[in-house]
């Protein structure tokens, strides 16, 4: 729709909406670790950690699953294109975790009660994302013969990610930011209430991968599904975290007000 702010072709409506994702997200974590009684500047710290692994694994993942693209134009690699590419939500997810572990395990906080805390966060800041993916036209749907299609016109979105312009779309960037605020409402009542260490981050790990799951029908994916099946990557990805949620939403333990 509006991938630069103004017109200026250095000022890019994705950076900025990203930026104030990662701005938003890290200020209800420390919020509600100062809430939950943890070390309100661990969870800072730990949130730029993350953030910063979490642009890195994104990215990796996207070499990942376009690997065969890549193997044939590695120049595209280092490319203006590519570093200005969001990545793929579910590759930074991973790195974010893995660093997570460490960093939680060198402060000593709990790991637990600190994910319940980023659960909300991440869906807040992931929202306020897909809106900055919108605005420049990444992520974008198949095409749509719906009254709520979206067609892109403006050929910055298409030079800088490849978006079809005048082709009427599904905006599954608007229908992921729907739901992940809506998912940021459930879990940021939810958290205020009694429940077990893990509860929040479960719910999450429900809760979003199911609305990936459906939304993935309707977006556009150059590469195919995964083994040429019905599903793809994202889609596989999403089974696996929405079970791994239900045992940790279900997990009994300690319940904290």
């Amino acid at each position: 729709m509006y991938p630069e702010i103004l017109h200026l072709s250095f000022l890019h409506t994705y950076g900025v909406l990203v930026a104030a994702a990662f701005l938003a997200g890290l200020w209800i974590a420390s919020r509600l670790a100062g809430r939950a009684g943890l070390n309100a500047d661990a969870v800072t710290n730990l949130g730029i950690y993350c953030a910063l692994s979490a642009i890195a694994g994104a990215k990796v993942m996207m070499f990942v699953v376009d690997l065969p693209y890549y193997t044939q134009h590695p120049g595209e690699i280092f490319s203006v294109s590519t570093l200005q590419a969001g990545g793929i939500f579910y590759g930074g997810l991973i790195a974010a975790l893995a660093v997570a572990w460490w960093y939680m395990r060198k402060t000593h906080l709990p790991p637990l009660r600190t994910a319940d805390v980023f659960a909300p966060a991440i869906a807040l800041g992931h929202g306020i994302g897909r809106l900055g993916c919108f605005a420049a036209g990444c992520c974008w749907g198949v095409q749509c013969g719906r009254p709520w299609a979206v067609t892109f016109t403006d050929p910055a979105a298409s030079r800088l990610v490849g978006v079809p312009l005048g082709v009427p779309l599904h905006p599954t960037q608007l229908y992921e930011a729907f739901a992940e605020f809506l998912i940021f409402g459930v879990l940021y009542w939810r958290v205020g209430k009694a429940h077990a260490s893990g509860a929040i981050l479960g719910l999450y790990l429900m809760l979003y991968p199911a609305a990936r799951f459906v939304v993935e029908f309707y977006r556009f994916h150059d590469q195919g599904n995964l083994f040429g099946g019905p599903l793809d990557t994202s889609q596989w990805i999403s089974l696996a975290l929405v079970a791994a949620g239900a045992v940790l939403f279900a997990r009994r333990g300690p319940v904290r007000a």
